[in-house]
């Protein structure tokens, strides 16, 4: 992968330098993000997050190339150690039907707003709920994308070597329920890196009578790990891997109501487990989103979105799962609503985003304040607040993790 990522920079650099007619843009910010625990973490520290960093983004253009980078380096004052991290690094190509783009990238499908369907691309979150800007939830992919666009709709093919996972709460900054806590030998196992194991995703899209309507395809694997226990009465090692995933979707988005309603639907097809009864592979799903977005009153929005995923095959499900482990409900429903008010010539923005579970009883609120002191300077105060459910539920788990967050940006 860092092979994979250099070839592109150097051929980046080597495209612009190249050419004095070129157009090039250089971009970035200073930042600090500090996220405060309302309660000592699991390793006796006070922070989930502490940290400066500095952004380089580097933006040429010469017909028909562009060349994107986006690298941040950081200094975290938790471990105590700095980092250097390509955040994008592509080169695109664009001809007169269709574009292509090769390099590290960040993709986003779907309709959902911090629900994911057919956004089939790795999440970080931890960056999440540690109260870090909205923008690092999402994580790049080493991969090539290749745009069609004849008359009767859009394509837009995306081809994955190299598997990325999600990233969760690291255990010494976030309380997170275990099963298993006693069992220290632990291995993970990513997909090979090989020809047959590269992810595959397709969307089709297109306008129909005033609505974006899509269709989406992926082809790869679960980005959550999940657990494979030596001897499930007595284990003493567990194998972290990731299983295979098909997914078909569906999307739908256009104004109604006097606002903007979207939908979106799924079919997950575990295919390492069609019958549903292998404890250690997640039963196949299917996972709708119904959404709507509207402005109250000047400078004010309100969105609301209802969110399901419905487990087939329950009954081999709940029959094979071993004694001691949760069992998941086989309807799982979500609502969330942001609220969004602008002040003061929009400079002050005023925002709160709620999840709600009707199923599991647990929730995470999210109030933010933010203000822009300049066109180059602004700051955020917020917090992430977690609570009821059980305790190895999707927030529920999060309780003893409540923090408060400060962000400070200036942005050239």
């Amino acid at each position: 992968m860092r092979r994979f990522v250099l070839i592109s920079f150097f051929v980046s650099l080597l495209i612009i330098t190249s050419s004095h007619a070129g157009d090039i843009s250089l971009h970035g910010f200073f930042q600090g993000n500090y996220s405060f625990s309302t309660r000592t973490n699991p390793d006796g520290g006070d922070f989930k997050w502490a940290e400066e960093r500095f952004q380089l983004k580097l933006d040429g253009a010469k017909e028909p190339f562009r060349v994107f980078i986006k690298t941040d380096a950081s200094y975290d004052h938790i471990d105590e150690k700095g980092d250097l991290e390509l955040r994008e690094g592509y080169i695109d190509y664009t001809a007169k039907s269709w574009d292509l783009r090769i390099g590290r990238q960040i993709v986003t499908w779907g309709l959902g707003d911090l629900l994911f369907i057919n956004d089939v691309f790795p999440k970080d979150y931890e960056a999440f709920f540690s109260g870090r800007p909205l923008e690092y939830l999402k994580k790049g992919i080493d991969g090539i994308k290749l745009g069609l666009y004849p008359e009767i709709a859009s394509f837009e093919f995306i081809a994955i070597p190299i598997f990325e996972p999600n990233n969760y709460p690291d255990a010494n900054r976030f309380y997170m329920f275990d099963p298993m806590p006693m069992v220290a030998n632990r291995e993970k196992k990513d997909p090979a890196t090989t020809f047959e194991n590269t992810e595959l995703a397709l969307r089709v899209y297109r306008d129909i009578a005033g609505f974006d309507a899509s269709l989406y395809f992926y082809r790869g694997y679960f980005r959550k790990p999940y657990m494979i226990p030596d001897d499930i009465n007595n284990t003493t090692k567990i194998t972290l891997y990731y299983p295979k995933l098909s997914i078909y979707g569906a999307s739908l988005q256009g104004r109604a109501l006097d606002g903007v309603l979207s939908l979106e639907a799924g079919y997950y097809d575990s295919r390492q487990d069609r019958s549903g009864t292998d404890y250690t592979v997640p039963n196949s799903q299917t996972r709708f989103l119904l959404g709507y977005q509207r402005q109250l009153w000047e400078d004010f929005t309100i969105g609301l979105q209802y969110y399901g995923e419905y487990m087939h095959d329950y009954s081999g499900y709940k029959r094979n799962q071993p004694a001691g482990l949760p069992i998941d409900k086989r309807f799982y429903q979500l609502a969330t609503i942001r609220l969004t008010q602008f002040l003061m010539h929009q400079n002050l923005r005023l925002s709160f985003f709620s999840f709600y579970s009707p199923s599991d009883g647990d929730y995470m609120l999210n109030p933010e304040v933010k203000y822009n002191f300049s066109d180059h300077v602004w700051a955020a105060m917020g917090g992430n607040i977690f609570g009821e459910g059980e305790r190895w539920s999707q927030f529920g788990q999060l309780d003893k993790n409540d923090n408060f967050y400060l962000q400070l940006r200036y942005e050239f």
